[in-house]
Formats: C-alpha cells, sequence, structure tokens
C-alpha cells in the first residue's frame, strides 16, 4: 500500500518561497489523485491544492496564483511549489492520496495521515 510522506518544510520570511514532496513509499502515485492539506494551531485540517490522477490542478483560493502542484516523471513524488507565502501560511502540511479524486478534495475523508511537514512563515 502506498503510504505518503511529507518533507521540505522549514521557517521561510514573508514573501518567500518554499518547495514540499510528497513521496509514494511502497510505490508510486501512478492513478493516484494526490491533495495538499494544511492545519495551523487551533484550526481544522484544510484542503490547499490537488493534482489528479490525469494531473490537472485544483487549488483552494487562498492560495490560487501563489501555489502550485506537479508530479515527477516517475510519479513518486508530488511536489507543492509555494511562492509568496504569507504568515497565514503557518501551518503542518499533510498529503494523502486516493483513487477518486473528490475523495482529496476534504480532509474529513482520510483517517490515517502522516507526521507532516512544518511551515513557519515570519519575519
Amino acid at each position: 500500500q502506498v503510504q505518503p510522506v511529507e518533507s521540505g518544510g522549514k521557517w521561510v520570511q514573508p514573501g518567500g518561497s518554499l518547495r514540499l514532496s510528497c513521496t509514494a513509499s511502497g510505490g508510486t502515485f501512478n492513478g493516484y489523485a494526490v491533495g495538499w492539506f494544511r492545519q495551523a494551531a487551533g484550526s481544522e485540517r484544510e484542503f490547499v491544492a490537488a493534482s489528479a490522477a490525469d494531473q490537472r490542478q485544483y487549488y483552494d483560493n487562498a492560495v490560487k496564483g501563489r501555489f502550485s502542484v506537479s508530479r515527477d516523471a516517475g510519479e513518486n513524488t508530488v511536489y507543492l511549489q509555494m511562492n509568496d507565502l504569507r504568515p497565514e501560511d503557518t501551518a503542518v502540511y499533510y498529503c494523502n492520496q486516493h483513487t477518486n479524486l473528490l475523495w482529496v478534495a476534504s480532509a474529513t475523508n482520510f483517517d490515517s495521515w502522516g507526521q507532516g511537514t512544518q511551515v513557519t512563515v515570519s519575519s
């Protein structure tokens, strides 16, 4: 079974950029939609972006135009490129996958999560 593993989070100043990675452990993301989610302290986990199995991309309005999602050629890793970062982007970022694109539209559809990767945006 494919297990997603997040990495790449760190502290960055407002306006900066960061690229997160979601790596498929135990397989590839071929045939899967992969969603990125985030959870800020004291808040619910929320949808950020998704890469469909056909590589179409979907974004929450809060990140549209600033974030982009892509896959590597082998579909082993899905990236979240984050530009023009803002303090409100501070959160733990997670990824998860499903064969059904609609399933990755909401964090509430998943019971199991990885450890995530912390992104902190501050001056």
